[in-house]
Order: C-alpha cells, then sequence, then structure tokens
C-alpha cells in the first residue's frame, strides 16, 4: 500500500511540473504573440483579425464551452493584449 501512495504521489508531482512548464510555455508564447501583434500597422492588425475570426467561423460550432473560450482569449489577445 505504501509503494502504490508513493507512485501516486511520484506520478502527481511528474503531472504538476508538466502542468507548470505548459502554463510558462503558453505565458512565453502569449507575449511573443502581443508584442507581434504591436507592431502591426493597423491595416496588417484588421487583415490578420479578420483571417483568425474567419478561420474560427469554420472551425466548430460556437456553442461548445472550449471554442467559446478559445474565441474569448484570441479576442483579448487581438484586441486586448496584454499590458
Amino acid at each position: 500500500m505504501k509503494n502504490l501512495i508513493a507512485e501516486l504521489l511520484i506520478k502527481l508531482a511528474e503531472k504538476e511540473a508538466t502542468a507548470k512548464e505548459q502554463v510558462a510555455q503558453i505565458e512565453a508564447l502569449e507575449i511573443v504573440v502581443t508584442a507581434l501583434v504591436r507592431k502591426l500597422d493597423p491595416p496588417q492588425h484588421l487583415e490578420m483579425t479578420t483571417t483568425i475570426e474567419t478561420a474560427m467561423d469554420n472551425v466548430a460550432d460556437a456553442d461548445n464551452d472550449d471554442v467559446r473560450l478559445l474565441r474569448n482569449y484570441i479576442e483579448k489577445l487581438l484586441r486586448h493584449p496584454r499590458q
């Protein structure tokens, strides 16, 4: 029983480390994308936004919670990038 608990704790620690690494990668990507978006000229920004919105319209049903979450985050990145 002790071995089973020890193995479960090890697996939990590994998953937590992986999750922390993924969060760091996502935050790094957000910073890079934000910097790139801020450097775009207004016509380029509009074209990119339109292209992304069109792609999202073709991806999946808007009633899906995951798609809604993705749309909201894309909106945040494109229209209100972090300061």
